[in-house]
């Protein structure tokens, strides 16, 4: 039958290790409130490791805090803090490698090189935790959250700021990314690379340094996550490279300097996002073929399309794009007259980022006018047929 240890200064067990050396399959060691100096603990059975009012894990900056070793292993409710820092191993607060079912939650982790490493597991949880890194550069910095070849794996509820990237994924299939929220990170919110079948949703990555990155994956579905305030001279809300067959749904970007970054991405879909007030909503970078933009907003972006090729394949219909002049005699909420979205002034800005700073002049407004009337570097066929009147309802859900 299952027992409850418990951990403190008067107790029999006065550190964790020791309690786990004790406790057999399926335990529950009861950590006190306190301040437990230890590192290197190692998990190696199936057992419940709760915290009582957050007591304090210090690992003195030694190495590893964490170590789980054993299927079925949850942890829960400590304040883990100074976490080695090395440049030959990514030490972190909580490590798990090849092991399956496990719950990492309501967790507080400060002082940290790595936060959560999770390496070829499956079938784990990592739910509202919160991470505070105190990272300054990427050389010495590790990251809030990173999945590595691991499988089935939910990451819910989380908060995690100034680390390298709050979440990083890669080679990790069939993982869920929700309701976390990633800002203030030295590089990327959310940073995954040969990955497929994920779902990100309901997520909000702001003012990181260089926005979230998605990399050669498919069939990926980012739904009502929000990308924000993500500015700089190579930041983006969302940079997107060689990504297929896959969904960007009810998203907002807004105030990014690039909304989406789009580079060898192909039969994807774009519906009901919001791109306000960005520098530009849209920026292609080349190898993009048949991706369908339909009913999002485009609010008050310096530009909204930024476009590369006089080739065009991908399709814009029924959006809302707030620049648009013209009218509906009809009234039946969509303009009589296509628009056109890519401006000749963002064809020049692309290829003379310097002629930026004449973005306000009439002489601008000229040349914009004379291309739309007659369009001579910008794709005949990018248009929208159906502009809407009014901007769409894109509601979270």
């Amino acid at each position: 039958m299952a027992q409850t240890l418990e951990v403190c200064s008067n107790c029999e067990n006065k550190t964790i290790k020791e309690a786990i050396s004790k406790a057999n399959k399926h335990d529950t060691i009861l950590v006190k409130r306190g301040t437990y100096k230890e590192y290197n603990i190692i998990i190696d059975k199936p057992l419940t490791l709760i915290g009582e009012d957050y007591p304090i894990i210090d690992g003195e900056n030694k190495g590893e805090i964490i170590s789980i070793h054993a299927d079925s292993v949850t942890v829960d409710g400590l304040h883990i803090i100074n976490v080695g820092t090395s440049y030959t191993s990514d030490y972190a607060a909580i490590r798990v490698v090849k092991k399956k079912h496990f719950v990492i939650q309501n967790l507080k982790l400060e002082k940290l090189f790595f936060g959560i490493y999770l390496e070829k597991s499956q079938y784990g949880k990592v739910l509202n935790n919160q991470i505070m890194g105190d990272a300054v550069e990427e050389y010495n910095s590790g990251n809030g959250i990173q999945l590595w070849h691991c499988k089935n794996i939910d990451i819910d509820g989380n908060t995690v700021t100034n680390v390298r990237d709050g979440i990083y994924l890669e080679f990790s299939d069939f993982c869920t990314i929700t309701n976390n929220v990633s800002k203030n990170n030295i590089r990327y919110g959310l940073h995954f690379m040969f990955s497929n079948d994920d779902l990100y949703k309901n997520n909000r990555f702001e003012n990181n340094g260089a926005g979230v990155a998605v990399m050669f994956s498919k069939r990926i579905k980012m739904h009502y996550n929000i990308f924000k305030d993500n500015w700089g001279s190579a930041s983006y809300g969302v940079l997107l490279k060689e990504i297929n067959d896959s969904e960007i749904i009810g998203n907002t970007f807004e105030t990014n300097t690039i909304g989406i970054n789009i580079e060898g991405t192909n039969r994807m879909v774009y519906k009901n996002n919001d791109f306000i007030g960005n520098g530009w909503a849209i920026k292609f970078r080349g190898a993009c073929y048949t991706n369908n933009f339909t009913h999002n907003n485009f609010m008050y972006n310096s530009f909204d399309l930024a476009y590369n090729s006089r080739l065009n394949d991908n399709k814009f219909d029924n959006n809302y794009w707030s620049s648009y002049a013209g009218y509906d005699l009809d009234k039946n909420g969509t303009g009589d007259i296509p628009y056109r979205p890519v401006k000749l002034f963002s064809y020049i800005v692309n290829r003379t980022p310097e002629t930026i700073i004449l973005l306000r002049s009439l002489f601008i407004d000229i040349i914009d006018f004379s291309e739309k009337v007659s369009p001579v570097f910008t794709p005949d066929n990018l248009l929208d047929n159906h502009p809407q009147m009014k901007p769409l309802s894109n509601d979270q859900n």
